[in-house]
């Protein structure tokens, strides 16, 4: 089996990769009301509902972190492809595999390196 080019690479994981990244940007922009801070208002919130709040804030905050880090990857991603360093394992230098790049293109290591 012949391992595909820079050129093979990039066009068809560099639109995947913005996709992702796009999809990403719009799904924290919908949320960012969800992590803002919880007011007290003695009034109207009762203290298992302030609790509630202050819950669903740190999930949102905690979705946010994991949504900021997989942003990383991709960037990470998008830049060894520019390099023509994308597909390659940074451990042993062989070609990662496209089963593995279909799984998650923001593979660095081959599944024997990664084990």
């Amino acid at each position: 089996m012949t391992e595909p080019t820079n050129a093979d690479l990039a066009a068809r994981y560099s639109p995947r990769l913005e996709a992702e990244r796009a999809e990403i940007l719009a799904a924290s922009d919908d949320t960012k009301d969800s992590r803002k801070p919880v007011e007290l208002d003695q009034q109207s919130v009762g203290r298992l509902s302030r609790m509630d709040a202050l819950q669903g804030q740190a999930m949102a905050k905690g979705l946010e972190a994991r949504r900021h880090g997989r942003l990383k990857a991709i960037a990470a991603a998008l830049a060894r492809i520019e390099a023509e360093e994308f597909g390659w394992c940074e451990d042993c230098g062989e070609f990662i595999g496209e089963g593995r790049l279909d799984f998650d293109p923001c593979a660095v290591r081959c599944v024997s390196c990664a084990s």
